[in-house]
């Protein structure tokens, strides 16, 4: 029987997704690659695949799962199988200098960003930057890892040489331009299918975990005198800015089928793409609200690609 694979690492992230595919009828099998074998002389199952690997997994003990799952995904693109979010997009996932390189290949503009491996080497990045405040971010992130904005070059000798400096995974840390927005917000952009669907905006006034899945969510705080905090997620109703027609571009360039892409405008107008996510996840609060559901949208397309394949 030809189903749709969930190739993933957290399944509290996946839940969302099999509650559709289940309302949908429609056959699925789990791939948790936390570990596992690949035996590349065999022929993969019939049927579709879907990539949701995480470049945080790291932070949940699956210290090589995005590792496993390219080669998975290597594989199954090797045997002919329909595969969304490939070896591509794993990539990118992965690396911000993937990420930052595609996007400016297609004539997106990205903060000015500047990478480095080794201490003395981030003090020189930042040097090389020239500019203040900055920020610093993980290469392999996800969650806002690593994110610090800095006022000055002292400041970042002071936490790089520091007990808490906090190193990328991967070694990689970059020192990027901080974008000023005139408001306390980004918007994220959703695909599927790699069309447009909404746009969400956040709420930066907590800080920069910017994770939309409900399990990252913030509560909304106490207010003592009875007025409700604006929400943290919110979906843009007629969100229609130029960079979805580039961003549209990029995706299918890269061949990447589902994500969720940050972008900020700074007190110019000018628009940024800073972050790419391909297991892009989706909050529940925010989507009741707008009446709007990426994971049955999600679902449905993988049910779409799956009869496809049957035919």
């Amino acid at each position: 029987m030809t189903k749709i694979h969930v190739l993933h690492e957290n399944n509290e992230w996946t839940n969302h997704l099999v509650r559709r595919l289940e309302e949908l009828s429609l056959p699925y099998e789990l791939w948790h690659l936390d570990q596992g074998t690949i035996d590349l002389a065999s022929e993969p199952p019939e049927g579709v695949f879907y990539n949701r690997m995480s470049a945080s997994s790291h932070t949940r003990g699956h210290r090589y799962a995005p590792e496993l799952t390219e080669g998975v995904l290597a594989w199954l693109e090797a045997n002919g199988r329909t595969v969304f979010n490939g070896t591509r997009a794993i990539r990118l996932e992965v690396s911000k200098v993937n990420q930052y390189t595609a996007l400016q290949r297609e004539g997106i503009r990205v903060p000015k960003t500047v990478a480095a491996v080794g201490k003395k080497q981030i003090i020189e990045a930042a040097e090389k930057l020239g500019m203040t405040p900055f920020i610093t971010k993980h290469n392999r992130a996800g969650k806002g890892l690593g994110v610090q904005l800095f006022h000055s070059i002292d400041a970042l000798k002071a936490y790089v040489e520091g007990p808490t400096f906090d190193e990328s995974i991967d070694g990689i840390t970059l020192i990027q331009q901080y974008i000023e927005a005139p408001k306390p917000y980004i918007t994220r952009c959703e695909f599927i299918g790699g069309k447009f669907v909404y746009a969400v905006r956040v709420d930066t006034s907590d800080g920069f975990e910017l994770c939309p899945a409900d399990a990252c969510s913030i509560e909304d705080q106490f207010c003592p005198v009875g007025e409700t905090p604006p929400a943290k997620f919110e979906i843009v109703e007629g969100f229609n800015d130029p960079i979805i027609g580039q961003l549209e571009t990029f995706l299918q360039k890269n061949e990447i089928a589902v994500a969720g892409i940050e972008i900020i405008e700074d007190a110019d107008g000018n628009v940024y793409a800073y972050d790419v996510n391909t297991n892009t996840n989706y909050n529940s609060d925010a989507e009741a609200k707008a009446g709007q559901y990426g994971m049955l949208e999600l679902a449905t397309f993988l049910g779409d690609a799956l009869a496809v394949t049957t035919k």
